[in-house]
């Protein structure tokens, strides 16, 4: 069921405090647009990272934008993901994302602690018991804000673990850009 726009989280979400400020979805992860990002994840197509993130800028813009000084640092992808591809694509999302908005990237502002089963198919629970502490930061995020970009956001397991150890860090707030989202 798709949350009204007015909506500032989802049932499942209330109560449970979350490490980031705000997110920015460019759209749902329903057909037609869904294509773009499979056409990115299994058919390899680069050529869409600049389109992803062409609609990812429209929608900032529309969301009012991001703050000044802010840093672009993308989800790092698990090595065997990076085996299978070739490349990250929320890495390559924020690539073109930092091009277009003109701010910075930190490709190494954060790395993964460890090694984790794909995601696909677990449940909310699962999906946080998983990605719990999987995240470390680099000092560089300290006192900035930084806009963590990634390419689907499902249950927000993963940005929550991601966000968590931004803050740990020292970042001063974190806005979550992806492209697409689980309606």
């Amino acid at each position: 069921m798709r949350l009204p726009v007015a909506a500032s989280a989802c049932p499942a979400c209330l109560g449970a405090p979350r490490a980031y400020g705000r997110t920015i979805a460019a759209f749902d992860y329903t057909p037609p647009a869904d294509a773009l990002i499979r056409m990115l994840k299994t058919q390899l197509r680069l050529s869409m990272a600049p389109v992803l993130a062409c609609l990812l800028a429209d929608a900032i813009r529309r969301d009012g934008g991001l703050p000044q000084g802010v840093l672009l640092a993308p989800v790092p992808a698990s090595r065997a993901s990076l085996r299978i591809r070739g490349m990250n694509p929320a890495a390559e999302i924020a690539r073109s994302l930092a091009t277009q908005l003109d701010v910075p990237l930190a490709r190494q502002a954060l790395r993964r602690l460890r090694e984790t089963p794909r995601q696909t198919g677990l449940g909310r629970r699962a999906r946080r018991r998983v990605v719990a502490g999987l995240f470390g930061a680099t000092p560089v995020v300290r006192g900035r804000h930084v806009a963590l970009v990634d390419d689907v956001m499902t249950t927000g397991s993963t940005v929550q673990a991601a966000a968590t150890a931004l803050i740990a860090a020292g970042a001063a707030g974190v806005t979550v850009l992806v492209a697409a989202r689980t309606p």
